[in-house]
């Protein structure tokens, strides 16, 4: 389980420092992790998919950093839009990975 969950982090993480962008992420990575969830795949898909590259390749940290600088430097009205923004937004995209993960059958 370690070796699975270490190797889909590691191309997660590398796969996130090459796009730099925390919404993209987040909202793939919420679909991915939906898809993979929804499909009738086994744990070790699960745990190399869900688990190791969906936890690597998505950021709450830096999501929330940015959230922070909306807070500070411009104004509580705007970070409250973000998190909302991404909050429905992740909501509909990990519910359509799901969805579409339950019509794949093996």
């Amino acid at each position: 389980a370690f070796s699975l969950v270490a190797s889909g982090a590691v191309i997660g993480a590398l796969l996130r420092w090459v796009i730099q962008n925390d919404l993209l992420v987040n909202v793939f990575g919420s679909a991915i992790l939906g898809f993979i969830l929804g499909m009738p795949s086994s744990q070790r898909w699960k745990l190399f998919i869900g688990v190791g590259f969906c936890g690597a390749f998505t950021t709450f940290s830096g999501w929330i950093y940015d959230v922070l600088l909306l807070a500070t430097h411009v104004s509580i009205i705007e970070a409250i839009r973000s998190i909302s923004f991404m909050l429905v937004v992740g909501l509909l995209a990990i519910s359509t990975g799901y969805l579409l993960g339950k019509q794949i059958s093996c």
